[in-house]
């Protein structure tokens, strides 16, 4: 039996996994131990988490590896100083002073913090590292049900990475291609992200999600501007506008002359200047991907495509390459950010390091990516009793009728069951779930519940089966990772009046039969649920479908802006005495808030800033 330990810290997501004979056991990120959200630290929650759910000693694991090279990094930042000085020395002499007290050290710096987890740790041929992107292709290739695969990763930087092409077979996975900083697509987004008032590597989400409000007037002066695009999708970003090679902000004045405007304030009103941005940079973006996956399918004529890194997680733009029909198939890792460089390093680590064969998993390597903490009955009831709070006790056929029933009737539910979900998507584990038919329910869940922007849509899960009757492309989506489009007959088309009107003034038009899921380009961010996977969601969905004939509940992560996901009952306890929520349905149990002591009620919508 052989252990691997993936660890990735120290920027952001910090994450732990634990692979054993290939296998993955558990993988969680630090933030929902700590409860700050994107937690960069040295992963000790998490892998005391790992270490304890596989019941094995640190001193046990045989291999612990690092999900990228610090030395290389801090070539980069020497050289990008050195390219860029005499600017760029704030920025230098800021970093400098921790990378010489830590972070050049950091094989010592793990160590130590290793031998806090167990004393009898020997660390003599057990700790290594792996790179950045070279994680992330693992991570996306490994578990894939693919024998051979193109696997494109993006994101801000990894060590001088930014965008790479590997070719995975059988159990060995190359790196053919790689752009280097400072020319990066995540960066080019995450400009856009800060420039619109948002916090980056957090607020890509809203970019993403504002977009199609907006028209996307300013896409020519972006490619004129700020980025050269090759006919094969290779890019390099014209650095007189952005400031993150050599000063703490990512944009510069340059920038903000060329669009007009100043950066927005988070607490300024958001304007159809900010959508028609948004709505640019994200076609821009995708027309970046379909240029790179098309001119890729050409060179390599391969028809699997596996997606990892951050720009991955842009849903929208994996849509847009289905539709494309560019490959047969594609499959993106569920903890495509830096969490998941965690396990790809262990996966690297366990094929190409170990040279052991690959044997495919068409039924999902992944888990469904429920790889993180469960809690039994027991436990929960323990944890509630200490708290103090009320309530009853259901065996599992009860316990779904009356959630359904309480779903049907409007009620939004916080929902926690069996292991959570690695990763940034809630995929029905610490969900909060509600009525997609509703036409209040997507601005009710916004504003009361996850207190966050009314514009922000929420995704529909759905039956596997069911998903060809309501959405296109069908495809199988488990990770909530592909947007696709509302099907024709369940569309309500928009009058002449209602096709006059701009920015969030479309919020409110009922789009569908199914509204609270339905965003305003008629997309939807699918997730398709199987019995396989999570059969107590899966069996929710189809209890709400008997009831109303609908298979479809909306499906956000179980948290309000600014915290991470539920993590332990008490979480979700506070959580649901912090919100709008009406029920709390968690393992067996069910708690009204109504039954609840008022002296529990928390005010989180003015502790938490927005992301």
């Amino acid at each position: 039996m052989t252990s691997i330990l993936g660890i990735s810290a120290f920027y952001h997501d910090s994450a732990a996994a634990l692979i054993i004979d290939g296998k993955i056991i558990a993988a969680a990120q630090e933030e929902r131990f700590t409860r700050i959200k994107h937690d960069s630290s040295y992963p000790f929650n998490a892998i005391n988490f790992v270490l304890k759910f596989a019941k094995i000693k640190l001193s046990n694991i045989d291999h612990v590896i690092f999900y990228e090279k610090p030395f290389l990094k801090f070539e980069r930042l020497l050289e990008t100083y050195v390219a860029f000085a005499p600017r760029g020395f704030k920025q230098f002499s800021k970093a400098m002073p921790k990378w010489l007290k830590e972070r050049l050290f950091q094989k010592s710096l793990l160590i130590n913090f290793l031998k806090q987890h167990d004393k009898n740790f020997k660390f003599e041929n057990k700790l290594n590292f792996s790179e950045h992107h070279l994680s992330h292709a693992a991570s996306a290739y490994y578990p894939s049900p693919f024998d051979e695969a193109i696997v494109l990763t993006a994101d801000g930087v990894g060590e001088w990475a930014t965008t790479t092409v590997a070719i995975g077979k059988k159990n060995n996975l190359e790196i053919k291609k790689e752009i280097h900083f400072p020319h990066s697509l995540g960066l080019l987004y995450s400009a856009f992200t800060y420039y619109i008032g948002f916090k980056v590597n957090s607020g890509e989400y809203k970019l993403m999600g504002l977009a199609p409000y907006g028209v996307p007037s300013y896409v020519d002066k972006i490619k004129n501007n700020l980025i050269d695009i090759k006919e094969d999708g290779s890019f390099r970003l014209i650095q007189k506008f952005f400031e993150y090679s050599t000063g703490l902000e990512m944009i510069n004045s340059n920038f903000i002359k060329l669009f007009g405007q100043q950066k927005r304030n988070p607490k300024e009103k958001i304007t159809q200047f900010h959508m028609d941005i948004a709505a640019s940079i994200q076609n821009v973006t995708e027309e970046i991907m379909l240029k790179i996956t098309k001119s890729l399918k050409d060179e390599y004529n391969i028809n699997n495509l596996c997606l990892a890194g951050g720009v991955a997680l842009n849903c929208v733009a994996n849509g847009k390459i289905l539709k494309e029909k560019i490959f047969d198939n594609i499959w993106i890792q569920p903890a495509s950010g830096d969490a998941g460089g965690s396990l790809g390093a262990a996966l690297a680590y366990w094929y190409l390091e170990k040279k052991n064969k690959r044997k495919l998993n068409l039924d999902d390597d992944m888990q469904g990516s429920y790889l993180g903490p469960k809690y039994s009955n027991n436990e929960i009831e323990k944890s509630l009793e200490k708290i103090g709070a009320k309530f009853e006790v259901f065996d599992d056929e009860e316990l779904l009728d009356i959630t359904a029933n309480y779903l049907s009737k409007g009620l939004a539910i916080g929902w926690f069951q069996g292991r959570a979900e690695f990763g940034p998507r809630a995929l029905g584990a610490r969900s909060i779930l509600a009525d997609p038919r509703s036409t209040n329910m997507q601005k009710n869940l916004n504003l009361k519940v996850k207190f966050r922007e009314s514009f922000r849509p929420f995704a529909p899960s759905i039956l596997s089966e069911e998903s060809e009757n309501w959405f296109k492309p069908n495809v199988e989506n488990p990770y909530m990772l592909i947007v696709s489009e509302i099907s024709g007959e369940k569309r309500i088309e928009m009058n002449e009046d209602e096709k006059k009107l701009f920015g969030i003034d479309k919020l409110n038009i009922k789009r569908s039969s199914i509204p609270a899921v339905t965003h305003v380009d008629y997309s939807a961010r699918i997730q398709t649920v199987n019995k396989k996977n999570n059969l107590m969601f899966y069996n929710l969905i189809k209890k709400f479908y008997d009831k109303t004939n609908c298979p479809v509940l909306v499906n956000t992560s179980f948290n309000i802006r600014g915290q991470p996901i539920v993590n332990s009952p008490e979480d979700a306890f506070n959580c649901f005495m912090g919100t709008g929520l009406d029920i709390l349905v968690i393992g067996n149990l069910i708690l009204k808030k109504d039954d609840q002591d008022i002296k529990f009620n928390k005010n989180f919508k003015e502790e938490f800033d927005p992301d």
